[in-house]
């Protein structure tokens, strides 16, 4: 039966070959090289701290071709679809709430001037509130139209200038209601 002390030894030896770790050699009766000291508080890996690099996949020019195509394509065809949408609408069809374009606008302006009462404007609270919402939203919606369509134009300047009358004189005076008038005389003929 072999020697256990020397079988753990070349154990040992050839296990620190391969980690690289620093163990002590052993001669044939078993004494160590060199003095060695042992202490419970040894590191029980090598004090090397460099990590080896890791190889990072990259991938390959196919792939990433086959990546840029695919983009391309869902773009096309994305784009084709929200295109053919928007030719085939022509903006100002439909009504109510969910209508969009030009006419839209200038008729819910129209709407919100007709829910606008000058005589609550000044009031405190929520009929004061609504008034004001109903006066801004006329001329941000008006201007909306106009912008879109310069047949929308004089609502929106008619608009705009009852209130720039307005905040000039703090009051609903003759011009403000003059030119609130008009806004309502031009949303009859739409």
């Amino acid at each position: 039966m072999p020697d256990q002390p020397a079988r753990f030894a070349s154990l040992v030896q050839a296990s620190a070959q391969k980690s690289g770790a620093k163990y002590p050699t052993w001669h044939e009766d078993h004494q160590p090289a060199e003095p060695y000291i042992f202490s419970g508080m040894e590191p029980q890996q090598s004090s090397d701290t460099s990590i080896a690099p890791v190889a990072t996949a990259r991938p390959s020019v196919a792939h990433r071709r086959s990546l840029a195509v695919a983009l391309v394509i869902g773009l096309v065809v994305g784009g084709g679809g929200v295109g053919a949408v928007w030719a085939l609408s022509d903006g100002s069809s439909g009504t109510g709430p969910t209508a969009s374009g030009p006419a839209a606008d200038a008729r819910a302006a129209c709407d919100a001037l007709d829910g606008f009462d000058e005589s609550k404007y000044d009031v405190e609270g929520p009929e004061g509130d609504i008034a004001l919402n109903h006066w801004g939203a006329a001329g941000a919606l008006s201007a909306a139209a106009a912008a879109g369509d310069a047949r929308y134009k004089l609502l929106a300047q008619a608009i705009r200038r009852s209130q720039d009358h307005h905040a000039q004189a703090f009051k609903f005076n003759d011009d403000v209601k003059k030119e609130l008038a008009e806004a309502r005389r031009i949303c009859e003929g739409l």
